[in-house]
């Protein structure tokens, strides 16, 4: 057993040793139905803290013949399936993080250096009866390797490209990179399954074609495993019952992310430090701050700022995905950098409907404290006012209500507003603040019909009333509460025991003006 050769299962065995751990030993069937075919290179590209090292872990410990792994992966899943045994602790495992290498050298050439002599050292150790044609040369020593005995390779590669985030402007850097990955992996009999992690996928080089043998799996199309990378809505749901968490707030806060295969991914991280704690939060600033997301919506691409406010409001933005180059400083269009937002986890990606979305409060947080800071001018003031405009709702003062969402229908001007629907963005942004306090449900089912707006107080605020919205465009104020009155929408919180208010709002288009008006339930409508 080595640190890069024949590694450990001890990585994998604090993970499962953990208070959450939830089991994507699923990914092994897949690899194992993989190993040594056309499809043996695989790179699964996933935001910071979605799994992604911890999934590395698990495959080294399964494959790896430098430890005994079968008690660690009884209780799972992997260990019932009828490839379990075949390939448990069979293979040759080289394991790099290169990250550490990276964080040890002061260009590529170090870089790369270090890691090929950390590597052949455990090889030359391991295998001193080989005859070596050149003992200097990686690619050639796990040929000979091979050739006398005959064990194939398992290459894991953890954090593969963080060269293109530390050298994001050196495109040499990131060129040796991949051709040294290339000369490692491509065309390789001893190689049985080559798999890599990391945040970006793997770099387009026009007609360079490096590592054009792999399989990508991504946060634009995860393909069959969207659900091994992440966390699904029902391993949610269990943990929610387990920590006595409300669904539906959690998965306002951390869901969002829907592929194909898995229509609703968590965020691991935030979700498992939410059930830790009890404590629904922003948990994903204790990882990287906005400043990573400042960078890129303060790029001046005509329409970008427009389309981070409509998406603020809960709005989707059609998006064209293939001119993305996969590294973090080629941005031609704006739909480049929302496709690395996408990549970045700062962005949903619905692949059927080519758009993208603000996934969750999580990450709606993120943009609030970006734009706050930047210089977009009444955008911010809006959003700082959005507090104010709130507390005249609880306080029932509908002429600065309707103030309030004249202020951000100013800052929602260029979304075409000439219905319900788009007034809804503009509520969304005049009542930003609300999600500190509130669950907002859109068209939530009661009586006889859907109310546009509801906003049910989060377990920790039960002391705020229910907020009933419905909208109406050209039309009135009050016909808006006696709409909610006549279909009996309050029907579906007869539940709840507090008090609940009744919001109807109204823009006229030849005033100009919205107005509002509020009424008072006690219990119930």
């Amino acid at each position: 057993m080595g640190s890069y050769l024949n590694v450990s299962n001890g990585s994998f065995e604090r993970a499962v040793n953990s208070e959450i751990y939830v089991d994507k030993t699923g990914l092994i069937e897949y690899t194992n139905k993989v190993l040594n075919t056309m499809e043996c290179n695989i790179c699964v590209s996933r935001p910071r803290r979605f799994g992604k090292s911890m999934t590395a872990n698990m495959l080294a410990a399964y494959y790896s013949r430098g430890c005994d792994s079968r008690k660690l992966f009884a209780p799972y899943k992997i260990a019932k399936s009828e490839s379990f045994e075949k390939y448990l602790n069979r293979y040759d495992v080289v394991f790099l993080n290169i990250q550490e290498f990276l964080s040890q050298s002061s260009n590529i050439q170090e870089t790369l250096s270090l890691l090929r002599r950390s590597v052949l050292w455990e090889l030359l150790e391991e295998y001193q009866d080989v005859r070596y044609f050149d003992k200097t040369n990686l690619t050639r020593t796990m040929q000979d390797i091979y050739n006398k005995t005959r064990n194939p390779f398992v290459v894991i590669i953890d954090e593969w490209d963080c060269i293109f985030r530390e050298y994001k402007n050196d495109s040499g850097a990131q060129k040796t990179y991949l051709d040294f990955l290339r000369d490692l992996l491509k065309d390789k009999e001893y190689i049985h399954l080559a798999y890599m992690t990391g945040i970006l996928p793997i770099k387009k080089y026009g007609t360079h074609s490096a590592l054009n043998m792999f399989d990508e799996f991504s946060m634009i199309n995860p393909g069959p495993l969207a659900e091994y990378v992440g966390f699904t809505g029902e391993e949610v749901k269990e943990l929610c019952s387990k920590y006595h968490m409300q669904m539906a707030e959690v998965k306002s806060w951390y869901d969002g992310y829907s592929f194909r295969n898995a229509p609703s991914v968590y965020s691991p991280r935030s979700v498992v430090t939410c059930m830790r704690l009890g404590e629904i939060g922003n948990y994903w600033n204790q990882t990287e701050t906005f400043e990573a997301l400042q960078t890129y919506i303060d790029m001046n691409f005509d329409g970008l700022k427009d389309d981070v406010l409509s998406m603020m409001a809960g709005e989707k933005i059609s998006i064209n995905t293939a001119s993305f180059t996969n590294d973090m400083t080629t941005f031609r269009t704006e739909d480049d950098v929302l496709t690395l937002l996408v990549h970045l986890g700062y962005l949903g990606y619905d692949y059927d409907n080519k758009c993208v979305f603000i996934p969750n409060n999580e990450i709606r947080g993120e943009y609030v404290s970006t734009v706050a800071v930047s210089d977009w001018g009444e955008i911010s003031r809006s959003l700082k006012n959005s507090a104010d405009t709130l507390n005249a709702i609880w306080q029932k003062k509908t002429r600065q209500v309707a103030e309030g969402i004249k202020q951000a229908h100013f800052e929602t001007s260029h979304i075409q507003y000439n219905d319900e629907n788009a007034l809804s963005y503009t509520i969304s942004l005049a009542l930003y603040a609300a999600r500190n306090f509130y669950t907002v449900h859109r068209e939530l089912a009661g009586g006889k019909g859907f109310a546009d707006l509801v906003f049910i107080p989060r377990k920790k605020f039960e002391d705020k009333p229910v907020l009933v919205v419905e909208l109406k465009w050209n039309k009135s104020a009050e016909g808006a509460i006696k709409q909610i009155k006549d279909r009996e929408y309050c029907e579906s919180l007869k539940e709840y025991t507090g008090n609940l208010l009744l919001v109807g709002i109204n823009y006229d288009k030849e005033t100009k003006e919205h107005s509002c008006m509020i009424e008072e339930c006690i219990k119930h409508c």
